[in-house]
């Protein structure tokens, strides 16, 4: 029978492993996106090293959320050959405990890791991108820090006496304020009649606040004017949820998100992908568990050559890569968002308990 004491002392080998491995990654996240956006600072009017820092340190759980596979990896496949060649997991299953038996304290260790994960790391990553989305707008980066620049999906409003496309060069993270904004106002015969570009648009209760614009129209002389406002029967939450990036989204919250959007009209599947890659997480890493226990657990005992060690490691990065492309399937549509995000990593727990049934049972 498998005794607390041994399981309990198996879960904490596996939390500390992966205690340490998180402790790596940080640290080595952070130097590696450090430079990466200290590189760009001098293209930035007014950004000083000490926004380099603090922008690199709100960042930092976004991009950690992204590699808990990979530590779940590499921690499972460091705990267990640390095991058999200590000779504690041959002694183990000499006692009768059965493979398992002996996974439970690791497959615990990877549901434990995706809970924080889900519900204390996931929050601290969607308030970093957010913050870090406001700090690039206000600085007026002409090109976001650490990824390309990104389009911001095109609005058409359509009132009484207007029919308006808004569109512009950055977003911010809840949506209602546009840099660099495009208005093109269209008259009889869907003909351009006026285009206004501000350097802000911030959307208020009824109209767009435009500052600093400079109106067109056919046939006469550019206008510059410091304050414009155009009517709008566009909602505050239509914007955000139109605008939003599902990343500055955390978990608890995207629920809401999906139900305002759609009580709106608009397309749900980035926020429905992202809201169920984020749930099966937990399954995720006891996929990844899975796999690191198929290349680990006779590796000792059967002399195994170290090429079934890197084996393990493609195979988690490519079950990875599939996940990530799957899941873009879902945010287009093209697949339903519930089984873009569910199926691989079904199919990769079955996959990898196959294997272990293979291995150990015949």
């Amino acid at each position: 029978m498998f005794t607390g004491t041994l399981f309990r002392y198996f879960l904490r080998r596996h939390l500390m492993t992966i205690f340490w491995f998180l402790v790596g990654v940080t640290g080595l996240v952070y130097l590696v996106d450090f430079i990466e956006i200290s590189s760009r600072r001098g293209d930035i009017p007014g950004f000083t090293l000490a926004d380099s820092l603090f922008l690199t340190l709100i960042r930092v759980p976004s991009i950690l959320q992204q590699t808990l596979p990979f530590i779940m990896l590499f921690a499972g496949i460091t705990t267990l050959v640390s095991l058999n060649r200590k000779q504690e997991m041959v002694v183990t299953r000499a006692a009768g405990i059965s493979v398992w038996q002996f996974m439970a304290p690791f497959i615990t260790g990877a549901i434990l890791v995706g809970l924080v994960g889900l519900f204390v790391l996931n929050p601290l990553a969607a308030a970093g991108m957010r913050t870090a989305t406001m700090i690039e707008n206000n600085l007026k980066a002409s090109k976001q820090l650490g990824r390309k620049n990104e389009t911001i999906p095109w609005l058409r409003q359509i009132t009484a006496d207007d029919d308006v496309i808004v569109g512009g060069a950055r977003v911010s993270a809840d949506g209602t304020t546009i840099e660099d904004a495009v208005f093109i106002h269209f008259g009889p015969e869907s003909r351009i009649v006026l285009r206004q570009d501000a350097r802000q648009a911030k959307l208020k209760d009824g109209y767009w606040e435009l500052n600093d614009v400079t109106e067109n129209r056919p046939g006469q002389i550019p206008a510059l004017l410091k304050t414009v406002q155009v009517r709008t029967n566009l909602k505050r939450e239509f914007v955000q949820e139109r605008l939003a990036r599902p990343e500055t989204v955390a978990f608890l919250d995207i629920p809401s998100k999906i139900e305002a959007a759609r009580s709106f009209g608009v397309s749900t599947f980035t926020l429905e992908s992202q809201y169920h890659s984020l749930m099966s997480m937990p399954f995720l890493l006891v996929a990844m568990t899975l796999i690191s226990a198929t290349v680990s657990l006779k590796f000792s005992r059967f002399n195994q050559s170290q090429s079934m060690i890197f084996g393990g490691i493609v195979s988690g990065f490519v079950l990875y890569v599939i996940t990530v492309l799957i899941k873009a399937f879902g945010s287009s549509g093209v697949v339903p968002p519930f089984v873009a995000a569910w199926i691989p990593v079904v199919v990769a727990m079955f996959l990898g308990s196959t294997i272990l049934l293979h291995q150990e049972d015949g």
